[in-house]
């Protein structure tokens, strides 16, 4: 017995102590792992270098690549981890050059202490990309997890919340080794949903952020199109930097044309200056656009395609359907009629503040009005924020609103300056007047009278409501 109990005693001792070895080891993993994930060399990197057709080099400031942004400099210093004891948001419209600045910034430094990602509105989404950025397993790969069963801690945030722990260790050993903070990008902020999920995701990020930036451990960069992100995290926030980005201005768009078109087609001779400040004219200083433009052989064709896709996709999200419209779409109209009362709004400021200047100076700064003033000249506080997230108007970080880009301005020009358009819109917002004014009436329907003249009277019944009395004219006969 003596025997079998020393046996025994000894097989679950080597046992229990290769199980805490392996827990030991597997811990120790974890965070080679997750610092692996922070050495020279991003994946990001050589997707978007692959991407472009360029070989995954740093690029230099001359480079011939590249256009510059005169945000450039500071989200160099962030990435570089020079900026530090702050965390960043980047606010700007789609297709500005926000991604591409920090991709530029990022080879400079060869990818070294930065891990970047992209959001999604799916949380287990969200979390296997965080995962992935920082080679984190969630300890789904555990061997003792083999044994247990998935109770109530599991969940997406939960792990979401374990992966910011490693982080956080990770951060701490190499705070003492190097001297500088981790640089976690979050690309695409925006497409978090603006819901329960969404908001509790965005305000873990932020605690986080701000206790990594009060002890310089990891700086957080949130990239986002949209501006209900900003307002979010500016309930909370004391250590969160504001960084708007925002369209080339004439000079250096112009100078960007000419370097696409000598990637493009290696042109000696580039389009004359007219042209280019047609171009501009037309469609402003967006990257994307500038892009598209200068691969075209026929730069003005190409300008004018891209008004009417703008034109086309505004009217088909907010033409308004006049006198005529049916009851059934009543919230359909009052959003796409709020959205023309607003767009009519900055037409016409901007005929009011550009009734002095050259049509080609009036795209250097579009209209904008104020948001809580947008929101009065819309009678409504709720649109606006849709409208943002579908790229019909943006609203910037000091709370201002206008068209979402030139193109789109110009769709508004044409849209407001058709004939018949002003009554048009007036028919629409009168029937919907009409339409509510229905709603808010009651009929009422008396039952079993005889025959004869009644007379109809209301009084006050001590100012709690008007009480309706019915009284015949005379005794029926």
């Amino acid at each position: 017995m003596l025997e079998s109990a020393a046996t025994t005693f000894a097989s679950l001792f080597v046992l229990g102590l290769a199980g805490y070895t392996y827990h030991r080891y597997y811990k120790y993993l974890i965070l080679r792992k997750m610092s692996k994930a922070f050495e020279p060399g991003d994946p990001v990197l050589e997707l978007a270098a692959l991407e472009k057709g360029l070989p995954n080099t740093i690029l230099q400031g001359d480079d011939q690549h590249w256009i510059r942004h005169a945000e450039q400099t500071k989200i160099d210093a962030i990435v570089n981890g020079t900026d530090q004891g702050h965390y960043h948001l980047l606010v700007g419209e789609k297709g500005i050059g926000k991604s591409s600045m920090l991709l530029h910034a990022m080879q400079k430094v060869a990818g070294e202490g930065i891990s970047m990602f992209e959001a999604h509105a799916d949380l287990d989404i969200f979390r296997i990309r965080l995962g992935k950025a920082l080679d984190y397993e969630f300890h789904e790969d555990y061997i003792g997890s083999l044994f247990s069963i998935k109770g109530p801690r599991e969940g997406s945030l939960l792990d979401i919340e374990r992966a910011f722990n490693k982080l956080e260790k990770v951060a701490l050993k190499r705070r003492k080794a190097v001297g500088r903070p981790l640089v976690l990008i979050i690309n695409s902020t925006h497409l978090l949903r603006d819901d329960d999920d969404g908001r509790d995701l965005l305000e873990l990020i932020q605690q986080r952020a701000e206790q990594w930036a009060a002890s310089n451990l990891v700086t957080v960069v949130l990239n986002s199109d949209d501006y209900w992100v900003y307002e979010r995290l500016k309930q909370y926030s004391t250590r969160m930097e504001i960084l708007p980005v925002l369209d080339l201005p004439k000079d250096q768009a112009i100078l960007a044309l000419k370097q696409f078109r000598r990637r493009y087609f290696n042109e000696e001779e580039l389009p004359a200056s007219e042209i280019l400040t047609e171009v501009y004219s037309r469609v402003g200083g967006r990257l994307t656009f500038l892009n598209r433009v200068a691969q075209s052989s026929d730069m003005l064709r190409t300008c004018d395609h891209i008004c009417q896709v703008e034109k086309t996709w505004f009217l088909n999200n907010c033409w308004i359907l006049g006198e005529d419209c049916d009851d059934d779409v009543m919230n359909q109209q009052k959003y796409a009629s709020a959205a023309m009362v607003l767009a009519k709004a900055l037409v016409d400021k901007e005929k009011a503040t550009t009734s002095s200047n050259s049509s080609d100076d009036r795209t250097d700064t579009l209209p904008e009005i104020p948001l809580h003033k947008a929101r009065e000249i819309m009678t409504r506080a709720d649109f606006i924020k849709s409208y943002d997230h579908i790229n019909i108007f943006t609203i910037d970080a000091q709370a201002m609103v206008r068209a979402d880009s030139v193109p789109m301005q110009r769709a508004f020009r044409q849209i407001c300056n058709e004939p018949g358009f002003e009554e048009h819109l007036k028919a629409t917002l009168d029937r919907i007047a009409a339409i509510e004014s229905l709603g808010r009436t009651r009929e009422i329907v008396a039952k079993d009278l005889i025959t004869g003249k009644y007379t109809i009277s209301g009084r006050s019944d001590q100012g709690d409501g008007i009480v309706v009395e019915v009284h015949p004219t005379q005794d029926p006969k």
